[in-house]
């Protein structure tokens, strides 16, 4: 039987460190993409305040590029360390995306950050572009093969279980590579990573704006940020639609559970503004519905159901009585591999296996589960509901503010004139949201998806590794000691780059041949 406390802490271990270091990943998603944009003007124009913004913006990216890579390491290693069943039972598929994404994309990121730095005086304008935009594409590429990982986590495709091996193998890698679900998260992941750039940069701008210092630097951020941010913050909404849409065929329950939707409601199905949820009551209270937004979202559809919790749990049920057959036939070929009887009832039945081994929680045995076992490890498949609800409507806020709040500014830049202190307070302000919307996107993705650490197909319990509740109390004790510091060290880090401006930067002995005297731009902070 597994430790529930044993479980508890491995998914508490690995949720802070993933969840720490993607507070790092978007900002060096949208910074890279922005500052390929600055230093594209550049070229173009021979300007040297925009060579001004690439340096500087290049200084802030390089401190968060640095963070990023320190805490990312971390979690390489913890799929060996704390989830050692996890790295055996799938390493076959989960292992191909990582070992790409890290002799690939993260040399090529890495190599040509290198380059941007070192190359200023090194390299011709036309060259060190190159080199800005290949490490943006860098960046982003490392994203995707991550993200693919992922999610396969979520949508299990391309790959089966060889009862030869007891693993699941890659059947087929291009299913894996155009995992539906997998495209999804990474265009709505990085267009997320762009919202975080464009506001970290809006911020930081307005900033200056209303200290009246780097006035010409921070204005044409501020432009460039204002535009990016709200086609970014579009896309989000938009791409985030799209993601939600995917789990209709492949996590419904998470969907119900997000919905608080219990009951399979007449299609089309109706949102839940706001409710409160009751997962013991098994009831919404308060309720606010809208007619036919969740039917449309859902299934693109009028007539589509979507089923609810108690159909879903129905469901479970029948597949976990469906999956102990097959449970019965691997243990049968362990003993003799070459029991045709046996291979021909797994083969029926290996679609639900997954889910006969969530008995294992209530029994050693899941052949021996009684009928209330059988109906408790059904129930088990509906994650926390109140957190998702909360967690899920928490984003979209801060998604629908961000959006309004490059609207307003965007619509103040291309008026041409004076831009009140108002709009660059609201800025600022601002800094905190697209990183709270990101954490809990990322909480909905991976909390939703539970009791699975590989959806249908094993359960997280099963997953872990055989250590010490101690040990597992005294690294995580030690990592939020360790990340504590390194989140002093980046703010500390940030701040220092920040009120120096973009002197910080200027690492170049006098300026690039060809420079124009600048134009001055419309915007300005209200005297």
């Amino acid at each position: 039987m597994f430790d529930p406390l044993l479980v508890d802490l491995s998914r508490l271990q690995f949720a802070l460190t993933a969840m720490y270091h993607f507070l790092f990943v978007p900002l060096t998603l949208g910074l890279s993409i922005m500052i390929a944009m600055m230093e594209t003007v550049y070229v173009m124009t021979g300007r040297t305040i925009w060579r001004d913004m690439t340096r500087f913006w290049g200084v802030l990216f390089g401190i968060n590029f640095a963070l990023g890579v320190a805490t990312g390491i971390t979690m390489e290693f913890q799929f060996g360390m704390n989830w050692a069943y996890y790295s055996h039972y799938v390493g076959d598929v989960f292992g191909a995306p990582l070992a790409i994404e890290g002799l690939m994309a993260f040399f090529l990121e890495a190599t040509f950050v290198g380059l941007f730095f070192f190359g200023w005086q090194r390299l011709s304008r036309q060259g060190h572009l190159a080199v800005t935009w290949l490490m943006a594409i860098g960046t982003n590429f490392s994203a995707l093969w991550i993200l693919i990982a992922n999610g396969w986590m979520q949508n299990p495709v391309g790959a089966a279980f060889n009862p030869d091996t007891m693993r699941m193998e890659v059947t087929d890698f291009g299913a894996v590579l155009f995992n539906p679900v997998a495209q999804a998260k990474f265009v709505h992941t990085v267009s997320a990573g762009y919202v975080c750039g464009a506001v970290f940069v809006l911020g930081v701008s307005a900033w200056y704006m209303l200290r009246r210092r780097h006035v010409e630097l921070a204005k044409r951020s501020f432009v460039i940020a204002a535009a990016f941010g709200m086609a970014s913050a579009a896309s989000v909404i938009v791409l985030g639609d799209q993601s939600g849409y995917a789990l209709t065929d492949n996590q419904k329950m998470k969907l119900a559970a997000i919905e608080a939707m219990w009951e399979t409601e007449p299609a089309p199905a109706s949102f839940t503004l706001f409710g409160i949820p009751s997962q013991t009551q098994k009831v919404t209270h308060f309720a606010i519905h809208i007619p036919w937004v969740m039917g449309l979202i859902g299934t693109r559809s009028i007539d589509q159901q979507i089923p609810g919790i108690f159909e879903l749990v129905e469901k479970a049920e029948h597949r976990i009585r469906n999956g102990i057959p097959a449970y019965d036939a691997l243990e049968r070929l362990k003993v003799n591999r070459a029991d045709a009887e046996a291979r021909a009832a797994f083969d029926g039945g290996s679609a639900d296996l997954g889910y006969a081994l969530l008995l294992k929680q209530y029994v050693e045995d899941p052949r021996e589960a009684t009928d209330q076992q059988i109906k408790d490890a059904a129930w088990s498949t509906v994650p926390g509901i109140p957190w998702l609800f909360f967690s899920f409507r928490l984003m979209v806020l801060a998604a629908f503010i961000l959006l309004g709040v490059f609207g307003v500014s965007l619509w103040y830049t291309a008026r041409e004139e004076h831009a009140p202190d108002w709009l660059f307070r609201m800025a600022v302000l601002a800094l905190p949201l697209p990183w709270l919307a990101a954490e809990f996107g990322w909480f909905v993705a991976e909390f939703g998806r539970q009791p699975w650490i590989i959806e249908g197909v094993l359960p997280t319990f099963l997953a872990t590794s055989h250590l010490g509740v101690s040990n597992l109390i005294i690294t995580i004790c030690g990592f939020t000691i360790l990340y504590g510091t390194l989140a002093v060290i980046e703010v500390k880090l940030m701040l220092k780059a920040i009120r120096k401006g973009p002197e910080i930067a200027d690492v170049v002995d006098g300026l690039l041949p060809g420079a124009v005297e600048e134009p001055r731009h419309a915007l300005k902070p209200a005297e």
